[in-house]
């Protein structure tokens, strides 16, 4: 089955095609070009340099948060409108597990974390043992202090990933000396591990609604609570 994978939850943007559980082929891109610039010319590209047509596609996957809320739009939308056609299953997967499967690390704890603004990163933690990883907790956005408090309890490594590695690593090292940087061309959200996120789901036997799909964002945008902020003071 060939499953074609977006990833736009942050800066960089990437494509990612699977043929079954083999990758194909990936394209990256960092540049700061806008997502709805690149996305979809990047999918047309992979495909082609794979000798593949679109119509070959069988199932879509998406990261569908959290992360920059125009940026997991874009891809969400980029997601079900190249699904819609050909009524193709898609499999919307929390950044964070993508992340924490496309890092590859053997054993010990990864960390993803991405700056979520307001002294916040979003984020998630997962065990890996002998490369298989199992989720610790749910997806959330935490302070840096509480994330901190957790990180300090476990023995392991901890390996960061996300664009918010940088951060964490910087202000936490001092007392986490278990931290593990992740070189560069490893520390970016990709397409790879949103790909792996979904063909886990697919052994497991989802059927990948594509109607059910919508952004996992965990929390309002700053349009909203102001909205919202506007309207308590208001009544």
């Amino acid at each position: 089955m060939l499953l074609l994978a977006f990833e736009t939850s942050a800066k960089a943007a990437s494509v990612a095609l699977f043929d079954g559980n083999i990758l194909l082929g990936e394209q990256y891109q960092n540049t700061g070009l806008t997502h709805s610039q690149t996305l979809l010319v990047m999918a047309e590209n992979l495909l082609s340099q794979c000798g593949k047509k679109p119509s070959q596609v069988e199932a879509v996957a998406v990261a569908s948060g959290p992360g920059s809320f125009t940026g997991v739009r874009i891809g969400v939308a980029a997601a079900k409108g190249f699904a819609w056609g050909g009524e193709l299953p898609i499999y919307g997967v929390s950044t964070l597990e993508a992340m924490a499967l496309g890092l590859g690390a053997w054993e010990g704890v990864i960390c993803p974390v991405m700056d979520a603004r307001r002294s916040q990163v979003y984020n998630a933690l997962f065990y890996v043992n002998q490369g298989e990883v199992t989720r610790q907790c749910e997806d959330r956005a935490i302070s840096l202090e509480d994330l901190e408090k957790e990180l300090k309890n476990l023995s392991k490594p901890v390996f960061l990933v996300g664009d918010g590695s940088n951060l964490c690593y910087n202000t936490l090292l001092e007392s986490i000396p278990n931290l593990v940087m992740p070189p560069e061309h490893r520390l970016h959200q990709r397409a790879v591990g949103v790909g792996l996120a979904a063909l886990m789901r697919m052994a497991a036997g989802d059927a990948g609604d594509g109607g059910s799909l919508t952004p996992n964002y965990l929390r309002l945008s700053q349009a909203e609570r102001e909205r919202m902020e506007r309207q308590a003071a208001s009544s």
